[in-house]
């Protein structure tokens, strides 16, 4: 029997019954339904090919999807299947680097030697790597103290708000390190594309052109670095994988951001020492509190002296009374001064990840806004003194 083409591929599937429309061939291949609106970000790096079924949208909408996705220099191949092809679709369909069309009826023969056309039609070339930073990389490290401390929402607004600062094209790049679970792609209404498990025991082959098959671009400063759900990636993603995807990181972007997960791995400590900054969220409720007193200590111990990390006061109320600690409490509970607060804007938060996208975007007059950007403000002015401290001393 000939192996399906398809076999070991990851495909999108953008319709509703087209599983069961093509039935054999997709057998063996990675397959993930999908609404058309999930078609703009069908890129090459996170789908092999792309399936739609142009009879289950409306022309209008279905050409406005296609016309998105061929904006897209890294978009996959698209496929498209039906038995009415509009010609404002298929006329997008043509700005794509590879499509094809598949009028219904078909066998699976002709959908195989299709598939197999288009595949070959593609042209693997390498993505272009963002240059290497000219003042070098910074890296800052962001962990919650307990679970549900709001440490993703503030590692998205901190790397949305070093975008903006900076400027630069491909100059931010924010890597969501809890590869089971992580929620970063998610708050940023973006696809996840990395799949380090890919590379198995050879890490040496991620490269700076290798790494932007993963990347989500976010705008034209940020890109998202960030892993589809799987609960065993742990188990096949090496130390090694983890450690050289994060170098090359460095090697490619000005700055470098961080969403740990709060449980330590093999990599967890030389990715923090590798880290300029590191920023323990938590929430002012005193078992969070006792939390990240422990896990800074925690860090202070295992790094040896190598930088104090700073603990960052989430959800900050205005309210004079009420069963939160104050500040001055919830320093007595930690036993050290807090490095910074970031006020409480459920609104403007729960708008935001219900939106897709930063609370800066959303809500930019919100004071998570404000104090974020004034927390990045001082981290930027302290490393810039640093920088010019460790220059001095050089000559």
């Amino acid at each position: 029997m000939t192996a399906s083409p398809l076999s070991g591929r990851r495909v999108l599937l953008v319709g509703p019954n087209l599983s069961a429309a093509v039935g054999e061939p997709l057998k063996g291949a990675a397959t993930e339904t999908a609404a058309i609106e999930r078609l703009p970000q069908a890129v090459a790096g996170a789908y092999d090919l792309v399936l739609v079924d142009a009879d289950a949208w409306e022309p209008a909408a279905l050409a406005t999807a296609v016309q998105a996705l061929s904006a897209n220099t890294r978009a996959a191949p698209v496929l498209l299947i039906g038995a009415h092809l509009p010609t404002t679709v298929v006329r997008n369909l043509l700005r794509l680097p590879s499509s094809d069309v598949l009028e219904v009826p078909f066998t699976a023969e002709h959908f195989a030697a299709t598939v197999v056309g288009l595949l070959a039609s593609v042209v693997e070339a390498p993505q272009p790597a963002p240059a290497a930073p000219e003042g070098g990389s910074h890296c800052w490290a962001v962990t919650g103290a307990v679970g549900g401390a709001g440490a993703t929402t503030i590692v998205v607004e901190i790397a949305t708000a070093l975008a903006a600062r900076s400027g630069k094209d491909k100059s931010v790049c924010l890597i969501d390190l809890n590869l089971a679970d992580g929620a970063a792609a998610a708050y940023l209404g973006a696809q996840p594309a990395m799949r380090l498990s890919d590379f198995g025991s050879a890490p040496e082959r991620i490269d700076a052109a290798m790494l932007q098959a993963f990347v989500t671009p976010i705008s034209k400063q940020l890109d998202l670095l960030a892993s589809p759900r799987d609960p065993d990636v742990f188990d096949t993603v090496s130390r090694d994988t983890i450690l050289r995807m994060l170098e090359v990181a460095c090697e490619s972007y000005e700055w470098v951001i961080l969403d740990m997960p709060r449980h330590r791995r093999s990599w967890t400590l030389e990715a923090l020492s590798g880290s300029d900054e590191v920023l323990i969220i938590s929430e002012l409720t005193v078992p969070a509190l006792i939390a990240a007193r422990s896990l800074a200590e925690e860090i202070e111990t295992s790094l040896a002296g190598q930088g104090k990390p700073r603990i960052v006061l989430n959800r900050l109320a205005s309210r004079m009374f009420g069963p939160a600690p104050s500040m001055s409490e919830a320093e007595r509970a930690l036993q050290r001064k807090a490095d910074a607060g970031v006020s409480s804007d459920w609104e403007a938060a729960a708008a935001a990840a219900n939106l897709g996208g930063p609370i800066a975007q959303h809500r930019p007059k919100s004071k998570i806004v404000k104090d974020i950007a004034q927390l990045v403000e001082r981290l930027v002015a302290e490393s810039g003194r640093q920088a010019a401290a460790a220059s001095h001393r050089a000559a």
